[in-house]
């Protein structure tokens, strides 16, 4: 199995020969019927501009249909619109089509001069820099349905799907530290009314597959929803412990689960959860239920319709 380190995929796309391979399925001459994609992880432990600045500045011929990106800063680094702008710019110069998800650092930690929490207004901000077109980022652009579309939810533009061949993809914006459940007093809006636009998003998205009759369904978050977790059911569940920190995935795991069993192709979650130490990423599968965390890895997925196996990390022999 191949895991680039993030630069180097991100380098891999950056200047490739054109692929078109989204929703009119037109193919480069001799492309066979599978297609590629990429999954750069949550990797700003430490500012992350130089590794944009390295992969922009080389060029390769990977030949990938588009290429995920989890956050685009690190924790310590300022919540500011110059910062968000200059990570902006150089998503724009990426050859492959882009799509932005949100990470927790990129605005749930962020927090304003007089030292209140800053989150809904910074999330907004990167709503309009990074979400603010029917299209993906990127030279070669690839067209995004978003979840603002609907007047009911216009706010959530970070939430987008995109086909490619008969393969769902989608972003749902759910980040890594607890899905920003606040165990606070009163009522946790932010959380709340991000919750009701992700069931009914996940709920529309499932009706899209069956609809067009999709070989499968790739959801993209930040946070592990843990979906081969098994919920404990009838007196066991009953017998439970209450758990010391609310689950702030719990709703939206018990969602896909339902919603995957009622399904006729493969669920594939990919997160950015942190890998054990010299864990490499890999696919794992309950019944038609796959996850897969990449960490702070960049990986490239191969996709092959008709296949035993619809869904494997490259080869590095490929």
């Amino acid at each position: 199995m191949r895991v680039y380190p993030a630069a180097a995929l991100l380098l891999a796309i950056c200047l490739a020969p054109a692929l078109s391979a989204a929703r009119d399925g037109t193919r480069n001459p001799g492309d066979s019927n599978d297609h590629r994609f990429g999954v750069i992880g949550h990797s700003f432990a430490a500012p992350g501009d130089e590794r944009f600045k390295e992969a922009l500045a080389e060029t390769a011929d990977k030949s990938i249909a588009f290429v995920v990106v989890t956050g685009i800063k690190a924790s310590t680094e300022p919540c500011g619109d110059k910062l968000y702008q200059e990570r902006r710019d150089l998503v724009d110069k990426v050859r492959r089509p882009v799509i932005v998800l949100p990470a927790g650092s990129d605005w749930t930690e962020c927090r304003n001069t007089a030292g209140r929490t800053n989150a809904v207004e910074r999330l907004n901000r990167m709503r309009e820099l990074f979400h603010g077109e029917p299209s993906s980022l990127g030279v070669k652009k690839l067209p995004l349905t978003r979840l603002s579309m609907s007047p009911r939810f216009r706010s959530y533009a970070e939430n987008a799907h995109w086909s490619v061949d008969k393969v769902l993809y989608a972003t749902v914006n759910m980040p890594a530290n607890n899905n920003h459940y606040l165990a606070a007093a009163g009522r946790n809006s932010e959380y709340e009314d991000r919750l009701v636009a992700n069931r009914f998003w996940l709920n529309r998205l499932f009706t899209l597959a069956r609809r067009d009759k999709a070989d499968a369904i790739v959801l993209f978050s930040e946070g592990d929803l843990k979906p081969l977790l098994a919920e404990p059911t009838g007196f066991r569940g009953l017998l439970r412990r209450t758990p010391a920190t609310q689950d702030g995935f719990s709703s939206m795991r018990k969602q896909v689960q339902a919603l995957a069993q009622r399904f006729k192709g493969k669920v594939l979650l990919v997160d950015s959860a942190a890998l054990p130490k010299k864990g490499q990423p890999a696919i794992e599968w309950r019944g038609n239920v796959g996850h897969v965390s990449v960490g702070g890895e960049a990986v490239e997925v191969k996709v092959t319709p008709g296949a035993k196996a619809l869904f494997t990390l490259k080869d590095a022999g490929e």
